[in-house]
This record gives C-alpha cells, sequence and structure tokens, in this order.
C-alpha cells in the first residue's frame, strides 16, 4: 500500500498547483490563500484539541513565526506565481525545497553539506534558471520562478525551524497551530483585497479543494506516512508534485509542456535525487 499511498500523495500535492492556476485569478493570491489555510486548519483542528496539552501559551508567538514563514508567504508566492504563469512552473519550482532546506541548514544553523549536496545546490539553481528564461504563450514567467524560488527557500527555512524548535510535539497538531496562526495573520490583508466581482463555481471548488484536500488531508496522509516508513522514505513524494504539477495541467487546463520546463524540471528532480542518494557526503 505504501508505493500508492505515496503515488496518491504526489497526486494531491500535484493537484494543488492546478487548483492555485485555477482560482488565484479570481480570488487573487491573499483571499485565495486565506481560504486555503482555515481550511486546511479546520482539517485538522481535532489532533490540535487532542494535544491541547502540549501547546502552553508561551509557545504560540513561535507558532505563529513559524507559520507566517512556512506557511503564509510560500502560500501567497505559490499563489501569485499562478496568476501569471501555467501551474507546472510553480509545481517544478517547489521541487527545490529539498536542496534549499540543507542550504538553509549549512547557512544558518552551522550543519555540513558535503560535496555531494553542494555540487546538487549548483545543478538545481542552474535548472531555476534555465526554469526562469522560458516563455509561455509568448510571454516571459520569469517572475513566476522567482516567486516560486523565493517561496521553496521560505520552505526550507521553515522546515528548519520546526526540525529545532518543534521536534517532540504531534506533527498533524504542529500543522493544525501553525495553519490556524497563519490564518488570523493573513485574515485583515484577505478582507481588504477580497474580490469585488462574483467568483465562478469551479474556482470556488478548486479553492475548497486546496484547502480541504491538498491542505488539510493530504497533511494527514503525510504525517501518517512518515509514522510508518520514516521521514526519508516520505519525502519522496517530493519528486512526484512537479510530475503530477505539470500532468493535471496539461491534461485538464492544456497548458503545454515546453522544453525548457522539460529541461528545468529534469534537471532540478536530478540533483535532487543526487542530492540524496547515499546520504550527504
Amino acid at each position: 500500500m505504501t508505493p500508492l499511498e505515496i503515488t496518491l500523495l504526489g497526486a494531491i500535492w500535484g493537484a494543488s498547483f492546478l487548483f492555485m492556476r485555477i482560482a488565484a485569478p479570481q480570488f487573487g493570491a491573499v483571499p485565495l490563500v486565506e481560504l486555503r489555510l482555515g481550511l486546511g486548519a479546520l482539517v485538522l483542528l481535532p489532533f490540535l484539541w487532542r494535544s491541547r496539552a502540549a501547546f502552553p501559551p508561551a509557545l504560540w508567538p513561535k507558532l505563529a513565526l513559524i507559520g507566517a514563514i512556512n506557511s503564509a508567504l510560500p502560500f501567497i508566492l505559490f499563489a501569485w506565481a499562478a496568476e501569471r504563469a501555467p501551474a507546472g512552473i510553480g509545481a517544478i519550482a517547489n521541487a527545490m525545497t529539498v536542496l534549499f532546506t540543507a542550504l538553509v541548514a549549512f547557512l544558518f544553523f552551522g550543519e555540513k553539506i558535503g560535496r555531494r549536496r553542494a555540487v546538487a545546490l549548483f545543478a538545481g539553481f542552474a535548472g531555476v534558471v534555465v526554469l526562469a528564461s522560458g516563455k509561455s504563450a509568448g510571454v516571459s514567467v520569469g517572475w513566476a520562478v522567482v516567486a516560486g524560488g523565493l517561496a521553496s527557500f521560505l520552505y526550507g527555512v521553515g522546515l528548519n525551524l520546526v526540525k529545532r524548535h518543534l521536534t517532540g510535539l504531534p506533527p498533524a497538531a504542529v500543522a493544525a497551530a501553525t495553519l490556524g496562526c497563519s490564518a488570523l495573520l493573513v485574515l485583515p490583508f484577505a478582507v481588504a483585497t477580497w474580490p469585488s466581482q462574483p467568483v465562478t463555481p469551479a474556482a470556488w471548488t478548486s479553492a475548497v479543494a486546496l484547502g480541504v484536500l491538498c491542505t488539510g488531508a493530504a497533511f494527514v496522509m503525510y504525517y501518517r506516512l512518515i509514522a510508518r516508513i520514516g521521514p526519508t522514505r516520505a519525502s519522496t513524494v517530493t519528486y512526484l508534485i512537479p510530475v503530477f504539477g505539470v500532468a493535471w495541467a496539461w491534461w485538464l487546463l492544456g497548458e503545454p509542456v515546453t522544453w525548457t520546463m522539460a529541461v528545468a524540471g529534469a534537471t532540478i528532480l536530478g540533483s535532487v535525487a543526487f542530492s540524496q542518494r547515499g546520504g550527504a557526503r
């Protein structure tokens, strides 16, 4: 069952870029992310309630800060990118999260990076440059790639902060707390920028799916996988997200798969695979 579950999770997280591509142009980045955060937090709320004794008041400012770095800001950046570029662009850029996590650990937390990961980082960045140089329908996607790359870097920062400051707490409850805090932080900006025009049923459906399925339910699946097979094996879902992200957008939205996207995607995913092969030597 494990390979099937990892594939399903990759398909769900890959679909998040499809849903953002559909909903972001109508909602705008910030209102869409508010819906995503709020709905995701509601799905995970039972886990937080069950473990509420492990979350004293003094911990909540730290949860809010980590939530802003690891959820609110990256979600907004990816949604902003989805307004301006094909869904596959964000999905490919998202694969850099693994490499950025290693880079942040090296730069700010004194962890060794090793020659293998150093080479992988250079290759991954080369892939991002290739991706940023491309065009879709004659329009440059460079700024969307920059936004996706920055979002992945923030994920890398956030994952390091979670590892160092929230280890030992129930992961699903931590996810509920950080998503909930992020929803409260984003709420005033979402209200101020809420769309004045009616939003179509397709955009609403995509927004709800993004929050309930791709955020709340997917986190539950991921943490259960980690508990059963460990974080290293569970992280192999990283390789599937861009594949599904590009495939869903091609199949359901008719977005083209360009040579630039193919070369950049292969370079980035290859660098991620190389960085994880045989440890971090």
